[in-house]
């Protein structure tokens, strides 16, 4: 098969870093080229923590420059993590920039909201686990605290949505992303009168719901001519980054498990409707919207985000480790000498997490760990561990076993965690591809312009695009005695 003249042209957003990848088909295989990477930094102004919104925009658009010096594209797709958004007046004015998901405006959200509406209302309604920083709390904090700027607003774009607009003019919220707001109501598809209702969110503010793969609109005609570019298509893609990273999970199954692994980690299987019960509430299990209109059952865990903060204080202290050295160095202590609930929310924010650690395994009456590969190793078996322990929960909830689970994103060239993984749970793991959301996002825009037939065998050509690396569980004896402890510490904290 040639080169297809096809080229996409997928946007990536991370938590500190974004990139603009070229992707086109060729011998049945996705073939890509990352053409831009930029910084993706929070800014802390006052007491809020911020996106850099219109710094970000302006990275869109040398993204696409540098994908124009490469042949161009025939379209684009942005993915982003969820919940947060931007705010426009009336005249489709960005009217402040976007707060983090981090930011504290939404401590003691959760307790309010709860006398306005039950939370197991808002539950079998979303069928959402609940986080302190999910869209529908920043919202009642705005409610709450700055109820002028609701008054101002005529639209509400989640990120990647609001990205769309600013290139086509369009006002659109794309499936994948509308479901991580804990507004949506899972069965009907649609915004909740109930909850919105409920807490004085007004609704006309926000946009009509479009299925992933969606044509939003052209670049528009102002862009072209700045940036000296031939018209493209703006495709709404599985535009939350779990969700692109899903659509690129290598199988053929119908069941399976998969861990998307990164700074977070999603544990989660896809389904064709939400389980929400009895079950589903009590471990605060997640159903967001796939690609196709489908759910996917997950777990939201810290993931990475442990190391990689824990890294950024060993610096501020004056030392720079790799991640490679880090793992190293956790792989030659002693294991299961001390764990952490990874979940407890002294690891939410930012700041010195090596003694977050200390002080927990203090508390909880463990070992404490002391040196630098002590804390990682802690960190890798702890969120191991935590793994199997959703594992459970996915699998009370489905009824179903599974044999594997798919690791895939950035996280798994930890081959250390990659075997934890696979020994905490005595399961196979089957580890890649890396770049799993690039991939999704780039996948999901060839089916939109009609290269790739459909997700079954958009994930063949992606099998076969990557490779992969399986992990056998090993000391199962001694994982199983450590996931007991492991549970009584996650029980009594």
């Amino acid at each position: 098969m040639a080169k297809t003249k096809n080229q996409v042209l997928a946007f990536d957003f991370g938590a500190s870093s974004g990139r603009a990848i070229i992707g086109y088909l060729e011998d049945d295989k996705i073939k890509m080229e990352e053409v831009y990477r930029f910084s993706n930094d929070p800014v802390i102004v006052g007491k809020t923590m911020y996106w850099d919104t219109l710094r970000q925009y302006y990275e869109i658009k040398q993204g696409m420059l540098k994908a124009k010096q490469k042949g161009g594209f025939k379209s684009l797709g942005i993915d982003t993590w969820g919940v947060d958004f931007g705010l426009l007046d009336e005249h489709g004015v960005l009217l402040e920039n976007a707060v983090h998901y981090r930011d504290d405006r939404t401590i003691g959200m959760q307790e309010e909201a709860f006398e306005k509406i039950p939370k197991e209302e808002i539950y079998h309604l979303t069928g959402n686990q609940f986080e302190n920083f999910n869209t529908v709390f920043q919202l009642y904090a705005l409610v709450k605290k700055r109820p002028w700027l609701l008054e101002r607003a005529e639209t509400l774009l989640l990120t990647p949505d609001l990205f769309n607009y600013f290139l086509t003019g369009k006002k659109k919220a794309e499936y994948t992303m509308a479901t991580t707001t804990q507004l949506m109501d899972a069965k009907k598809k649609v915004w909740s009168e109930e909850i919105l209702s409920a807490l004085q969110i007004p609704q006309h503010i926000l946009a009509d719901i479009v299925p992933s793969g969606t044509e939003i609109g052209e670049i528009s005609d102002d862009i072209c001519e700045e940036l000296g570019l031939e018209k493209a298509k703006v495709v709404s893609v599985a535009s939350h980054d779990t969700q692109s990273a899903v659509v690129a999970v290598p199988t053929q199954k119908e069941d399976f498990l998969f861990i998307s692994c990164g700074t977070w980690s999603l544990f989660g299987t896809e389904l064709e409707e939400p389980i929400i019960n009895e079950d589903s509430l009590k471990y605060n299990v997640s159903n967001e919207g796939g690609y196709g209109e489908t759910t996917t059952l997950l777990k939201n865990i810290i993931g990475l985000w442990l190391v990689q903060e824990s890294r950024r204080q060993w610096m501020r202290e004056g030392v720079e480790y790799g991640f490679g050295e880090l793992e190293e160095m956790a792989a030659k202590v002693k294991p299961f000498e001390s764990f952490i609930d990874p979940d407890a929310p002294e690891f939410n924010s930012t700041g010195n997490i090596p003694k977050r650690i200390q002080q927990f395994c203090a508390r909880t009456g463990q070992k404490i760990p002391e040196t630098v590969g002590d804390v990682v190793c802690c960190i890798n078996q702890s969120l191991a561990l935590k793994y199997r322990y959703t594992l459970e929960q996915i699998e009370a909830c489905t009824k179903k076993k599974y044999p594997e689970i798919h690791m895939i994103g950035g996280g798994i060239q930890s081959a250390l965690l990659c075997q934890m993984t696979a020994s905490a749970n005595n399961k196979k793991v089957i580890a890649g591809p890396i770049e799993a959301t690039a991939l999704g996002n780039i996948a999901v825009q060839l089916m939109a312009l009609g290269e790739i037939e459909n997700l079954k065998r958009a994930r063949e050509i992606i099998r076969n695009s990557e490779n992969t690396k399986e992990y056998t569980p090993q000391n199962t004896k001694q994982w199983e005695e450590a996931y007991c402890k492991f549970k009584e510490i996650i029980i009594h904290n």
